[in-house]
């Protein structure tokens, strides 16, 4: 199974992109999560994507934040949210089960700076995810969560620990919130198969940080210990976000092949 997150900042301003990417080099991808599509639900473009083969469901709101996977094979079970009301107004995280496996599709909060409230909506925001997740997944489970957790785990994650310590994304407490998902059991794929590989997966627009590889590593693919024994590679695919038209993301896909 070959499954694969992607931060698409607009699923309808990067829809020719990601159309081409799919018929002209990842052409395989069996489950395909998308963060940020921004767009309502009624107006995502499910046609051109079933016209591609993939089963299409959607939790989304107009203008920012929303997560829609895309599987081959249809899910049977699906939940929208974390079941909060006040943190689903913001359209998040999406779960579906595929087969014998739970996908958890996550848009993490961005944050910002120490003491705002958007910085503690994001520690909040993770403490409900964490119970989230600990009242419907048991270590029994096969369990895949992956998404853009807006958080690089370690220094290796960051292009720059100098310049970039105690900023967005690494600051010990947001850490310390991923870590605190991760103690569920959950392990980091990518950094299982390459302990010491520096490996970026989101790069800012301006100054061609991109050709710099400057970059920080905040998408991932966690599984439960069912599911990451199984797993093969994890990789970035540089094809949509080394270019200049279409206009490509700030985020690369990564994609995980699992053995199932």
């Amino acid at each position: 199974m070959k499954i694969c997150t992607f931060n698409v900042n607009s699923i309808r301003a990067r829809k020719e992109l990601i159309i081409r990417w799919l018929t002209e080099k990842e052409t395989d991808i069996d489950v395909l999560c998308f963060q940020e599509v921004k767009v309502e639900e009624k107006l995502f473009p499910y046609e051109d994507f079933e016209s591609l083969g993939y089963h299409c469901t959607v939790y989304s709101q107009k203008g920012y934040n929303g997560v829609a996977t895309l599987s081959r094979k249809k899910p049977s079970e699906i939940i929208k949210g974390i079941e909060d009301s006040y943190f689903d107004q913001q359209k998040r995280v999406l779960s579906v089960k595929i087969g014998d496996i739970w996908v958890v599709n996550t848009y993490a909060p961005h944050g910002d700076i120490r003491g705002t409230d958007k910085y503690y909506y994001k520690l909040d925001w993770y403490r409900k995810y964490k119970e989230f997740l600990s009242q419907h997944f048991t270590d029994s489970d096969s369990v895949v969560l992956l998404g853009d957790f807006n958080v690089a785990l370690e220094d290796i994650d960051v292009w720059s620990p100098q310049l970039l310590a105690d900023s967005i994304g690494t600051m010990p407490e947001e850490r310390e919130a991923l870590r605190n998902i991760l103690q569920l059991g959950y392990a980091d794929c990518f950094r299982k198969l390459y302990p010491e590989k520096k490996q970026f997966t989101w790069w800012d627009y301006i100054g061609g940080a991109v050709w710099r590889d400057e970059g920080m590593r905040i998408d991932y693919i966690f599984a439960g210990r069912q599911i990451c024994e199984k797993v093969k590679d994890v990789y970035v695919d540089m094809w949509p976000r080394r270019r200049r038209t279409p206009k490509p993301s700030d985020h690369a896909p990564v994609i995980g092949i699992f053995e199932v």
